[in-house]
Formats: C-alpha cells, structure tokens, sequence
C-alpha cells in the first residue's frame, strides 16, 4: 500500500478518506448459527448418505488448501464460494469433475450453509 499512498498528495488523501466513510458497508458475515452449524457439519463431515465428500477432505480442516492441488478456501466471500458452487452444479464450469460431482449433490440451502461457513475459516 505504500507505493500507491506514497504518490497522493495529502488532498487526494483527504478526498479517498471521505469517500471511503460515506461507503455503505455490504453484508458479509453469516448471522444464522444454524445454518453456519451445518455448513460445518458438511465441511468437516460431508453428507455420507448422499455421497457428499468433506470439503476439509481436499481443501484442508482449516482451509488452507493443498497448494499445486487443492485452492485455499479459508476467508473467502460466501457469496462468491456460493456462485462457484452453483457454477459446478449447473455445469456452467466445468473445470472440476470432483466439483462438479459434489456440487450436483446439493441444494440451495447446503451450498448457502458451507460458503457461510467457509467465509468464518481462519
């Protein structure tokens, strides 16, 4: 952040710090513990019924991921964990047979529950 603050001029400043404060700041942080509860419950766990593998199974317990393998998941956006696993399901991405089995298996509301969940990892 140095580099880019280092060429402002202390108007430019002023001016970024009172457009920053006007921001209304968007919702990120899951407020339904239930819902957290089982996203949890299907990251750490999966669903052994319907054969929905762990997330922590590739993606790590805490989300770290497998570098070279598996994608760090840990502090992403729920709703960008949510539209990638909706990508999967519906086929538009492709990329990822495992995903895309795994995500074919769930619904709305299990893909809602571990992105809410995801987004809480550190």
């Amino acid at each position: 952040m140095q580099g880019f603050a280092a060429a402002l001029s202390d108007d430019d400043m002023r001016n970024i710090a009172y457009w920053l404060a006007d921001q209304k700041a968007k919702g990120g942080a899951a407020t339904d513990k239930d819902l957290v509860k089982l996203g949890e419950r299907i990251y750490r766990g999966g669903i052994a019924d319907r054969q929905i593998a762990a997330c922590a199974g590739c993606h790590s317990p805490n989300g770290a991921g497998i570098p070279a393998q598996y994608p760090r998941l840990s502090g992403q956006h729920a709703d960008y964990t949510a539209a990638q696993l909706q990508q999967f399901r519906s086929g538009a991405r492709a990329n990822n047979v495992q995903m895309t089995g795994v995500a074919a298996k769930m619904t709305d509301m299990e893909i809602k529950a571990v992105s809410d969940y995801i987004a809480g990892l550190r």
